[in-house]
């Protein structure tokens, strides 16, 4: 009997070990809440002015370090973008010791979901209104082609690739290395994506000086690019349940939906409404979505943008993809997805799933925060 109360003595922490328990931060619950804040942050108050915008100051201060460093090597261009990481990397540290706070400024500076949103939105309207001038003049805000040869179906096809592959680096990629390695994992792929823009594509200046901030913008989007990809299928599964349990919470209101042109060319547009569940095409399902991608996005020249357009392209039933002017020269991209050409009213669903799946990010790491702290509730009390 003595021998089993001097057990449970020895097992019972002592007074130094419960200091270290109670000093212990929870680390998955904190990036967690600070990932959910930063991106509500970014949605309640969007884009700072650039004269105010931390990124904006970044892409000036790289300006001048290219400025600097340039030669038509790649060596050159690995200095570069160590310089830049390394930039991204101090600013991140320097937000990590405000703990949660930090890391939603971090996360709130690098997302941009608000503004791909209300630009998409700014687009649509100009289409629907038959203003496609005015919608050329502003696509460029959204992507870096050439919008002068695009019609009306290519500049919805730009914008829905755009709100594609922008939710991945501008939303996604944020949140997940936030919780993977908080402050400076945000600001390290928003240094590193920021110097892609810059730097990354394949003009003759820069087809060897970007060739190392191309290649690490790769790695760092590769798994928040098919996270982004899993999210849009299961959305697609979600709607599809809903739909045929008779649900409404995921459609957007009566409309009819008439098409326009034969073929390859064949654009819907609704009226009365905007006919989103007229509009999803019926044998559309969240395997069907993955399948598409997989299908589809290894023919893409980016390993990254091809997960996650064909994803969008699968889920809405729609076809991307296709020849576009991009820095001078033409190129012929793949076709992504089965379907119709997009429609200005194509936008506005792409720009609602876009959305929906950054609510679902909020809401999965507001549910593991909360599930980390009461584990670590519960631990403690254990413990005492």
């Amino acid at each position: 009997m003595a021998r089993g109360i001097r057990s449970r003595q020895e097992r019972r922490p002592t007074p130094q070990a419960r200091r270290r328990r109670a000093t212990k931060r929870p680390v998955l619950a904190y990036r967690a809440l600070g990932v959910a804040a930063g991106l509500l942050l970014d949605r309640a108050l969007g884009e700072p002015p650039d004269a105010w915008h931390p990124v904006a100051w970044f892409g000036t201060a790289m300006g001048r370090v290219e400025g600097l460093t340039y030669a038509d090597r790649r060596s050159a261009g690995a200095g570069y973008a160590v310089v830049g990481a390394g930039l991204g990397a101090l600013a991140g540290a320097s937000l990590a010791r405000l703990g949660p706070a930090g890391l939603a400024a971090a996360v709130g500076v690098a997302s941009a979901g608000r503004m791909l949103r209300h630009t998409s939105r700014d687009i649509e309207a100009l289409l629907l209104a038959g203003d496609l001038d005015g919608a050329r003049e502003r696509l460029p805000w959204l992507v870096g082609r050439d919008p002068s040869g695009l019609d009306e179906s290519g500049v919805a096809a730009a914008v829905v690739e755009s709100l594609a592959e922008n939710t991945v680096d501008a939303v996604i990629a944020p949140a997940f290395w936030g919780l993977v390695a908080g402050a400076p994992g945000v600001l390290v792929h928003r240094a590193v994506n920021t110097m892609d823009a810059m730097v990354g594509h394949r003009s003759p200046r820069y087809a060897r000086f970007g060739t190392v901030a191309a290649r690490a913008d790769d790695i760092l989007a590769w798994v928040p690019a098919r996270l982004f990809a899993g999210l849009v299928a299961l959305d697609t599964a979600c709607a599809r349940l809903l739909e045929q349990s008779g649900g409404y919470f995921l459609r957007s209101g009566p409309g009819r939906v008439f098409r326009s042109g034969e073929g390859p060319g064949t654009v819907f547009r609704s009226e009365g409404g905007t006919g989103e569940e007229a509009a999803r095409p019926r044998d559309v399902t969240g395997l069907g979505v993955l399948a598409t991608v997989r299908r589809d996005a290894p023919a893409h020249p980016s390993p990254n943008a091809g997960v996650a357009e064909s994803a969008v392209a699968g889920a809405l039933g729609v076809e991307l993809g296709g020849p576009l002017e991009y820095a001078g020269r033409r190129e012929e991209r793949p076709r992504l997805g089965s379907g119709p050409r997009p429609g200005p009213t194509d936008i506005a669903r792409a720009r609602r799933l876009v959305d929906r799946v950054e609510l679902a990010v909020v809401a999965a790491c507001l549910a593991v925060a909360a599930l980390a702290t009461l584990r670590r509730l519960r631990s403690d009390a254990r413990a005492a």
